[in-house]
């Protein structure tokens, strides 16, 4: 069922586990994260780059929206590091409601006003706003952050960033890369407990392929509520259609694409074990429908 992201992070919260939000370009990753939430009874999200979204434009959106209300679990679709308006309000005409705004390559002050422009006009359709500050390291969807470029979240700084914007998420920076770790993560935990203590809405970690699962766990005792996940399924994605396509045999299309299916799922599914997600399906039925006119009562809709 289509969920409200606000919804799955504050539940996951409240009870010690986290959201896999999976990034999907095309049926065969939307079957993936789907199928895999089902197994399990795991809520999920389905998250879309806006270099997928500018690939399979509004068709790629309406598969997931659909997928995720013909879902038997909790799926939110969330459009992820959004640095356009224009993506972003074509985004939520499109009725996706859970959008990154993401003004973390901009310097602070630029950030913070595009933020807030941005929250404001998302909440204006009843959407949730995730946002970022700091700098993340790494490369992921033709996007490339040289280390020299990074900059964690400064504590101090997310507390005043979050009051002036009023994002419903934030995504920190302790150092965790996009892509692959080029060496043992390194993550500043210190930091992500002082963040934690000045700031209650829930914390994001980009990065989360390669990630050990000690560091998950502490992660998630320290507020996390969301996870990115891209690098890990893509890589399986890519092996798999190698490994079907030369393979000696001549195998259908369709064939093919199963197989694909089931290297992404199995990784999805490694991941929600992870996050602690797994058999919490119950903990998000109540209907979508019943959940927004419960919020629109205390003044405000839900995504």
């Amino acid at each position: 069922m289509l969920s409200s992201t606000q919804e799955l992070l504050e539940t996951a919260h409240r009870n010690a586990y986290a959201i896999g939000a999976f990034n999907v370009y095309n049926l065969e990753g939307v079957k993936a994260v789907v199928n895999a939430a089902e197994i399990t009874r795991s809520p999920a999200m389905l998250q879309l780059h806006p270099s997928a979204v500018k690939y399979g434009k509004l068709p790629l959106v309406a598969l997931c929206l659909e997928a995720a209300k013909s879902a038997n679990v909790a799926i939110s679709v969330h459009l992820d590091h959004s640095t356009s308006e224009r993506d972003i309000r074509l985004s939520l005409q499109a009725r996706v409601r859970s959008i990154m705004a993401d003004g973390s390559p901009m310097p602070y002050e630029q950030n913070l006003e595009f933020t807030r422009s941005m929250a404001q006009l998302a909440h204006s359709y009843g959407g949730v706003v995730e946002a970022e500050i700091g700098r993340i390291s790494g490369t992921e969807d033709g996007l490339t952050i040289a280390e020299k470029e990074a900059k964690m979240t400064d504590p101090d700084q997310a507390l005043e960033f979050v009051a002036q914007t009023q994002v419903d998420a934030l995504a920190v920076t302790i150092g965790n890369v996009h892509g692959e770790y080029k060496s043992p993560p390194r993550l500043d935990f210190a930091r992500l407990e002082r963040i934690r203590r000045l700031i209650n809405i829930p914390l994001v970690l980009h990065g989360a392929s390669g990630l050990p699962e000690g560091m998950i766990a502490q992660s998630i005792q320290l507020g996390v509520s969301k996870f990115n996940v891209n690098t890990e399924v893509r890589q399986a994605y890519m092996q798999a259609l190698k490994d079907e396509m030369c393979g000696a045999s001549q195998k259908d299309l369709l064939e093919i694409a199963e197989a694909a299916i089931a290297a992404m799922q199995q990784v999805i599914t490694e991941k929600l074990q992870l996050f602690g997600s797994v058999g919490k399906a119950h903990l998000h039925e109540t209907p979508y429908a019943a959940r927004l006119v419960a919020h629109e009562h205390n003044g405000r809709a839900i995504a």
